[in-house]
Order: C-alpha cells, then sequence, then structure tokens
C-alpha cells in the first residue's frame, strides 16, 4: 500500500484551510466561543464513533443535531464571524482594482479638518475628568457603527463635544463619529478588543483599540478616572498624550494614512 499522493492543488488547498482556522481562531480568541467550539467538536466525534459501530438510532438523532449545525453556528458566533469579516474587509486597499471600482479612496485625510475644537474639547473633558470616546474617519466606511448611534450631522466644536459627553446628557455614553469638520453621529457602539491588555484599561480604552482593528480610524479616548487622553490607530494605543501634542499626534496618523495610501496606488 502506498502513499496516498499530493499534488499542488492539495497544497493550496490544506494552505487555505489552515488560513481560515487561523483567522477564525484569532476572531474568537478570548471569548467564551472557544468552549462551544469543543462541545461542537465532541459531537462530531461521538457521531464518527456511532457511525463506526453502526449505532443506527443513535446516528440518526446526531446527524439531525448535525443538520442544523450550520444555522446554530451562524447564530452563536455571529459576534466573531463579524469581526473576522471587518478585519478581512480592512484588507481591502491591498487590492487596488478593487478600490478603484468601488471608488474606496477619499481625499487626503487631513484636507479641511480642523482639529483646534477637538484637542481643546479633550483637554477642558481631561482637566474635569469627563469621559469621553472621538472617532475621527478616515476612509473607511463606518456605516455600520454610525448607524448603531443617534444622528446629529453638525459642524463640530468644543461647546458640542463637551455637551454630548456631559455625565448626565443622554449622549455621553458610546462614541462620537466624526467626518470632516461635521460630527455626524453619537452614542455609537464599538466592537471590543480582542487582544490582551493591562488590566488598567477602561472600557473606552478596549473599544478605542477594537475599532483601530477593523478600521483607519484615529480614536480618541479621554478616560474618566484618571483624565488621562490617549489615541488608538492601526491596532495599536498611546496612552497619556499631553494635550499640546494631541493634534500632531493625530496629524501624523493621518499622513501614515496618506504614505500608505499613495505606496498602493504605485503598486497598482
Amino acid at each position: 500500500m502506498g502513499f496516498i499522493p499530493i499534488t499542488f492543488i492539495d497544497l493550496i488547498d490544506i494552505t487555505l484551510v489552515a488560513i481560515l482556522l487561523f483567522a477564525f481562531y484569532r476572531a474568537m480568541k478570548g471569548t467564551s466561543a472557544t468552549i462551544i467550539v469543543t462541545g461542537i467538536l465532541i459531537v462530531y466525534l461521538i457521531w464518527i464513533l456511532v457511525t463506526t459501530f453502526n449505532l443506527v438510532l443513535f446516528s440518526t438523532i446526531i446527524e439531525q443535531i448535525l443538520s442544523v449545525g450550520i444555522i446554530a453556528i451562524l447564530i452563536i458566533f455571529q459576534p466573531e464571524i463579524r469581526h473576522m469579516l471587518q478585519l478581512i474587509g480592512r484588507q481591502r486597499e491591498r487590492f487596488g482594482f478593487l478600490t478603484y471600482i468601488f471608488n474606496l479612496r477619499n481625499r487626503k485625510s487631513d484636507e479641511g479638518i480642523d482639529l483646534q475644537p477637538i484637542v481643546t474639547a479633550c483637554q477642558e473633558m481631561g482637566e474635569q475628568k469627563v469621559g469621553a470616546l472621538i472617532i475621527i474617519k478616515q476612509s473607511n466606511d463606518l456605516g455600520i457603527i454610525t448607524e448603531s448611534g443617534i444622528t446629529i450631522d453638525a459642524k463640530v466644536s468644543t461647546p458640542l463635544l463637551e455637551n454630548i459627553f456631559f455625565k448626565n446628557a443622554p449622549l455621553h455614553d458610546g462614541a462620537v463619529i466624526i467626518n470632516g469638520n461635521r460630527v455626524v453621529a453619537a452614542k455609537c457602539v464599538l466592537p471590543t478588543t480582542r487582544q490582551e491588555v493591562p488590566k488598567s484599561y477602561g472600557m473606552r480604552h478596549r473599544a478605542a483599540l477594537g475599532m483601530s482593528e477593523v478600521s483607519d480610524a484615529i480614536i480618541i479616548a479621554v478616560s474618566e478616572e484618571t483624565g488621562g487622553i490617549s489615541l488608538a490607530h492601526d491596532s495599536r494605543i498611546k496612552r497619556n498624550i499631553e494635550p499640546q501634542k494631541l493634534a500632531q499626534s493625530i496629524r501624523q496618523m493621518m499622513r501614515a494614512n496618506d504614505r500608505r495610501r499613495e505606496q498602493e496606488e504605485k503598486q497598482k
């Protein structure tokens, strides 16, 4: 009896399956989904055993359970699947022809954006220890996040941001989305990070980091406990940024986004 022949197509098939499994593992890492997956694998192994020993009745019951398994998996793993698809969608800029076809590129990130009202609001809220979460939109579409909140569509101003995040205000929970010089929505729900972070990170920091993992947006988090200002971008977060350097740091992140898009444009 010889070895099973392995062709080049088989290697591609195995590689794609391994990539898919790894992506799914990353999406569900740190959640209770690993326990559910273990349960599904146990049920599957039991089905193999009862099929091998020809236990007809037991095999029929297990087959009925597995037949609806796909729908159950889609329901149970909806957050993980959505997170994984967001990560895949974020890589769309690597495919220049798709970007061109669907017109996914915007103008340069820092054109026409006045950061001073945002910086002033963050500084004053930090001094008063008022928590805040502000998203500065870049090229990626934030439609789903915007729909999770309440539409505002008002010009960015320091008093507006401070009023939104005032502790007793009805919109202070959640995040504000800024597109250009307009506040487009408030009280938006953000995905939390899947990374292992220090216990000192509050929910705002976790949400800011999670948002930076699924989009190229720049997220500002003001801590309610310490008043410290943090910036999240490109799956990383910088904490305790001095208010005087906040605008400079945001501009650097915007220019980094622009350079990345220019390089992708040249490679297209």
